[in-house]
């Protein structure tokens, strides 16, 4: 059962009794990936944030890891894991899980959830409620793989409103600064500007192609500098002109 109180988005319950100890450094308790469509998904996109902002410590990006937010979840295993979240002023540093109680009361930032058959229910209900009413996650998307089903919604004074997509079907999340949009029937992230966020490999093939690019280019002027120059010439000897014999 899911337990709808009101905590701060910041803080874990107040109503916590001082004598109860939580447990630490708990294990995830998530099931496997239902297809591989939704492995390679989230991979994707925790590489693709993770290398993008690889100069910053304060943030966390996981997937298929259990979120333990209160004692009386964890007494009753109901817990709940999110397929991609990420946490703002996070220490950077692999876990087990993210329990609340050990993260200074901090509650994800931006969570994506990849819809399936078995699922969407689930996500486009109970979960949605516990983002917006317990969790308070500000930015929320769901995606799936299959269908290209694709939605997001940011809370605006503590209930969620749907963002409205570009005319190239992106959501924005204010959270992070970034887009989320359909690439290549992949969930993507895109900067500010519109560019898509490669993934170190797309990158380094891209710096190939661009200097292969500029090295034809450069022999291309070459050719029509030489070009230019013969048929310069020959336009010389036609009219009796050695150009051989031009000063230099």
């Amino acid at each position: 059962m899911i337990r709808l109180d009101a905590n701060s988005p910041q803080s874990i319950s107040e109503d916590t009794p001082d004598e109860i100890k939580l447990p630490t450094n708990l294990y995830s308790d998530e099931p496997p990936l239902e297809t591989d469509f939704h492995r390679e998904q989230i991979d994707l996109l925790i590489r693709l944030l993770k290398y993008w902002w690889c100069d910053r410590p304060d943030f966390y990006i996981s997937g298929n890891l259990t979120v333990y937010y209160n004692e009386q979840q964890f007494k009753k295993r109901d817990f709940r894991g999110s397929d991609i979240f990420v946490v703002l002023g996070a220490e950077k540093k692999n876990r087990r899980s993210w329990a609340i109680w050990e993260e200074g009361g901090k509650y994800p930032n931006v969570v994506i959830e990849l819809l399936s058959s078995s699922t969407a229910k689930v996500d486009q209900g109970a979960k949605k409620t516990l983002y917006q009413d317990v969790w308070r996650v500000p930015d929320y998307f769901w995606f799936h793989p299959q269908t290209m089903e694709f939605a997001g919604f940011h809370l605006v004074n503590g209930r969620y409103e749907v963002i409205i997509p570009t005319e190239k079907g992106w959501l924005w999340s204010e959270q992070l600064g970034l887009y989320l949009g359909i690439h290549e029937q992949q969930l993507r992230w895109l900067s500010a500007d519109g560019d898509l966020i490669p993934l170190p490999e797309e990158q380094e093939r891209q710096a190939k192609e661009q200097a292969q690019q500029r090295a034809e280019q450069a022999e291309l002027r070459e050719t029509q500098a030489q070009q230019k120059q013969e048929r310069l010439a020959a336009f010389l000897r036609s009219q009796g002109i050695d150009p051989d014999q031009l000063p230099e």
